[in-house]
C-alpha cells in the first residue's frame, strides 16, 4: 500500500510538472505569435466594427472599419464621408475587437496608399488632405484639427499621384474641379499625407 501512495503521488507530481511545463510552452509560443502580429491584422480583425483612430497632429476619425490595406486604414466617418488614413500617421486605435485576421496576401499586399490614392483620381471627388508639417497660417489651406500646428489641412481635387508624391489642385471643398476655380496645384510628397477625407460636393 505504501509503494502505491508513493507511485501515485509521483505520478501527481510528474502531470503537475509536465501540466506547467506545457503551460510555459504554450505562454512562449504566444508570445513569440504575438510578436509577430502586424498592426494592420490587428486592425482588419475588426472591419465592420466602429473605431476611433487618432491620428498624428490632433486630429480624430471615428466611425465603422471599412477596410485595412498594408499602409492604410479606411473609416465611414457616416453623411458620404469616409476618411483614409495612413498607417503611419495612427497614433492610438479604440474599439478593435480580440479578433486578429491572418496576414494579407495576394492583391491585398499591393493594394497600397498610392493606390488607393488613384482611385481618389479616377473618381474626381473633392478632398481634404492633412499634411504633417503643413503650417496652418498658410494662405489658401485651412487649419487642421488639434492646436498642435503640426498639420494642416488642403482641399481640392487630387489631379495626379505618381511614385512618391501626390499632385492637388487646391479650391473650395464645396466647388468641382473646374480651371476658374483653382488657386493653385501643390505637389505633397506621400510621406507627408496623413489623412485624406473624401467629400460630397455641394
Amino acid at each position: 500500500m505504501r509503494w502505491e501512495r508513493l507511485f501515485a503521488d509521483l505520478e501527481a507530481r510528474f502531470d503537475e510538472l509536465a501540466d506547467s511545463d506545457l503551460s510555459a510552452q504554450l505562454a512562449d509560443r504566444q508570445r513569440v505569435e504575438a510578436g509577430a502580429v502586424a498592426m494592420v491584422q490587428r486592425l482588419a480583425g475588426s472591419v465592420g466594427r466602429p473605431i476611433r483612430v487618432r491620428v498624428g497632429g490632433g486630429s480624430t476619425v471615428a466611425g465603422a472599419l471599412v477596410a485595412v490595406g498594408p499602409d492604410w486604414v479606411l473609416v465611414s466617418e457616416g453623411q458620404g464621408r469616409d476618411a483614409l488614413v495612413a498607417a503611419r500617421a495612427v497614433v492610438a486605435v479604440e474599439g478593435l475587437s480580440a479578433v486578429t485576421a491572418l496576414p494579407m496576401l495576394g492583391v491585398s499586399i499591393r493594394l497600397d496608399l498610392r493606390r488607393a490614392l488613384r482611385g481618389l483620381v479616377r473618381d474626381r471627388a473633392p478632398v481634404a488632405m492633412t499634411v504633417a508639417g503643413w503650417p496652418s497660417s498658410d494662405a489658401g489651406t485651412s487649419a487642421g484639427v488639434g492646436s498642435s500646428g503640426s498639420s494642416g489641412e488642403i482641399t481640392g481635387t487630387i489631379d495626379r499621384v505618381g511614385a512618391d508624391f501626390v499632385e492637388i489642385a487646391v479650391h473650395a471643398a464645396w466647388e468641382p474641379r473646374r480651371a476658374a476655380s483653382v488657386r493653385t496645384v501643390m505637389l505633397v510628397p506621400l510621406a507627408a499625407v496623413m489623412l485624406v477625407r473624401a467629400l460630397p460636393l455641394g
